[in-house]
């Protein structure tokens, strides 16, 4: 593939070789390509194959459609291979990353596309089948996992109707839904000792963590949820914006005339500790400038957001802290 060409001459004339098979060879081997290059982990091949044998939107999983990994191999002309220690799919190159990302035209929409197979996934009938116990079973639906962590950072990134329609379906089911479960088993330092099939974890939770503002905003308008309603954890949907740092929903949730932007969680911090702790500037800042937030609020140990910031050696939120503070004692004298 190389000979004579530079890496991204013969990139091109390989992608063009693709697209020349036509049918489903085309769509599968560029359909790999996609998910190769844009996924937010490197995938198992059962998830690749899994996620190409859907279309969005479908009701129904048809394993029927599940194509062979050394069929996808194939289609590819040698730009994917399979990692059997690892079993995982990787690309030719890593530069083959890169020239894919930047090659304009060709995957302008590929969070859109992921995002709608993910959510089309974890609304399949399969998936919806699957229990919420403690220790489920999902060897019959591999890209669970994934769709369940990722749908949501590849719906903020690029989200169309077709996928705010399909998340707000799955989210009007997600109560005891297994992909919750999954997606907080994955959030990092996040201690949860038990997900019982009853957790509360609500849709406008899910939304919030996220960051999918649109999403979130449709379901505050149904007048279904609570916006101060707390989780397992005691989050609130402005504690999840903040800690994950999510400006645009930390703004949206603080509009809200309703919303009480200094409740804390079950460990006493409010969504600024939160943000503070995580090192978000931004979302410390929008919290700083709301008058109903108190930078002093102590947790259940005492520990404040200036606390938090220590901890986590984020001097620029500390810096912020600060500001206010001198700010504060100034206005005062």
């Amino acid at each position: 593939m190389l000979d004579g060409l530079d890496l991204p001459d013969a990139y091109g004339e390989t992608v063009k070789r693709i697209k020349a098979q036509g049918g489903d060879k085309s769509r599968l081997g560029m359909g790999a390509l996609m998910w190769m290059s844009h996924a937010e982990r490197p995938l198992r091949a059962d998830e690749l194959c899994h996620a190409l044998a859907l279309k969005p939107g479908s009701t129904e999983f048809d394993a029927n459609h599940v194509p062979l990994m050394s069929i996808l191999v194939g289609c590819c002309q040698g730009l994917i291979s399979v990692d059997k220690k690892a079993s995982t799919v990787r690309l030719f190159h890593i530069t083959l990353k890169q020239y894919l990302c930047s090659l304009p035209g060709i995957f302008d929409r590929s969070h859109e596309a992921m995002a709608e197979i993910c959510l089309t996934y974890l609304n399949s009938g399969q998936v919806m089948a699957v229990s919420a116990d403690p220790s489920p079973d999902i060897r019959d639906a591999p890209f669970l996992e994934y769709c369940s962590v990722y749908w949501g950072v590849h719906a903020k990134k690029q989200l169309s109707e077709c996928a705010k329609s399909l998340a707000l379906k799955l989210l009007q089911h997600y109560d005891g839904h297994i992909s919750g479960k999954l997606l907080l088993g994955k959030a990092r330092h996040l201690y949860v000792k038990d997900f019982s099939i009853s957790f509360t974890f609500n849709a406008l939770h899910c939304a919030s963590f996220f960051g999918i503002v649109e999403v979130a905003d449709a379901l505050i308008a149904r007048g279904t949820y609570d916006i101060n309603g707390r989780d397992f954890a005691g989050f609130t949907p402005l504690s999840w914006a903040a800690r994950n740092g999510h400006d645009e929903m930390v703004k949206m949730l603080l509009g809200r005339d309703a919303v009480d932007p200094d409740k804390p969680d079950n460990s006493g911090q409010t969504p600024l500790s939160r943000a503070a702790g995580k090192g978000h500037e931004g979302v410390v800042q929008i919290l700083l400038e709301h008058g109903g937030v108190d930078p002093h609020r102590p947790n259940n140990y005492g520990l404040t957001p200036f606390s938090f910031a220590t901890r986590g050696g984020n001097n620029g939120v500390l810096k912020m802290l600060a500001e206010r503070e001198k700010a504060r004692q100034i206005a005062s004298a």
